[in-house]
């Protein structure tokens, strides 16, 4: 019988439990290799697994913050996962990564037992182009994740980086490449596919870094599992650039207008 062979995202996110130190072995992935170091978004995804895989864990995932404390280097890591709080009906967690026995990574997530209730939403979803009214996005000079999705933008991207713009917000279709079942692993890493807006801004390339990043998951794994392979839709935009940061937003919707995530993040620039 021929195997399936491991989708490359999960290739790049495999954890091993060490008992002897309490933590999750992992490596980093030359698939998801950015500019400097790991895709954030993959990093985001690892320390989230990591609780999610603890034993002690409970409930499903309904936000998670990560700070960069220091460059990634290519090679192994540690993962210690350690649930700080557990409630009747949330869960908290802390995570931090270890290469060479100091930390360059630390998150902490929130997890909970969701229940029926009333719900709404006040954003309104973005009017998206039918398929084979967009252009796919493919760069040569794109670091290798990008090469991990399939995009297609909803304005013409070369416009938007050699013309500066009055808005740093786009839109664009996002799925993994090839397609794989969403779930809150890859919701997680989607959430961080969006390009520095100080380069859709000032259609210019600058040194630019994730500081903190932050996912609200919109969505259980229920309905992530009804969504499939399915493409998703991500809005993005710049909310302040000041003095060295700035700070971007971002949600990410099925086509259909349901809102599965939103996220935060805060960049470090130099001129």
């Amino acid at each position: 019988m021929t195997q399936t062979p491991q989708h490359a995202f999960d290739e790049a996110l495999q954890l091993t439990y060490n008992g002897e130190t309490n933590r999750f072995q992992g490596r980093t992935s030359s698939a998801y290799a950015n500019m400097i170091g790991p895709f954030g978004g993959l990093t985001a995804a690892a320390m989230l697994k990591a609780a999610l895989e603890h034993r002690d864990r409970q409930g499903e995932p309904v936000t998670l913050t990560v700070n960069f404390a220091a460059a990634i280097q290519d090679g192994d890591y540690e993962i210690e996962a350690q649930a700080t709080r557990t409630g009747r009906s949330t869960q908290h967690w802390y995570m931090s990564m270890w290469q060479a026995g100091e930390i360059v990574t630390t998150a902490t997530a929130i997890f909970a037992m969701r229940k029926p209730t009333w719900g709404a939403t006040d954003l309104h979803p973005p009017i998206f182009p039918a398929q084979g009214e967009t252009k796919p996005f493919h760069s040569p000079i794109m670091p290798p994740w990008t090469k991990q999705y399939r995009f297609y933008m909803a304005d013409d991207f070369e416009n938007l980086v050699q013309t500066a713009q009055p808005t740093s917000e786009t839109l664009q279709s996002i799925q993994d490449n090839p397609p794989r079942p969403l779930d809150f692993l890859s919701l997680t890493a989607m959430c961080d596919v969006f390009i520095p807006r100080i380069f859709v801004r000032r259609s210019q390339f600058v040194p630019a870094g994730t500081v903190a990043f932050t996912v609200y998951y919109h969505a259980d794994s229920a309905v992530l599992a009804e969504h499939g392979t399915a493409e998703v839709m991500g809005q993005a935009r710049g909310n302040r650039f000041y003095n060295r940061y700035f700070d971007q937003s971002a949600e990410i919707w099925t086509r259909s207008g349901d809102l599965l995530a939103t996220s935060t993040q805060v960049v470090y620039f130099k001129e």
